[in-house]
């Protein structure tokens, strides 16, 4: 991890490289959104983009809708399980 980023993320770098260490750049920048990202409940984390190995041209991100989006999805599906139902019951 870059200095920059340790010192701006102090928890969430060494997350972050202990990630990369263990499944490689490629698994965390697919898994970004479903795997760090929702650390940012108990941490400072950075975007994506901020990724010293997150390249533009090739790394895909999502909005702050899309991701708003799946949370809430999410965030359904936990409540079925839950509850027992199903949607729309």
């Amino acid at each position: 991890m870059t200095d920059t980023l340790a010192t701006e993320y102090p928890e969430a770098a060494s997350f972050i490289e202990e990630a990369v260490d263990e499944h490689g750049e490629d698994w965390v920048l697919e898994n970004y959104y479903k795997k760090i990202y929702p650390l940012t409940q108990v941490m400072a984390v950075p975007e994506k983009e901020e990724l010293p190995f997150y390249d533009a041209d090739e790394d895909e991100t999502m909005t702050e809708a899309e991701r708003a989006e799946m949370y809430q999805a999410w965030a359904e599906y936990r409540e079925n399980l839950r509850t027992g139902t199903k949607p729309g019951e």
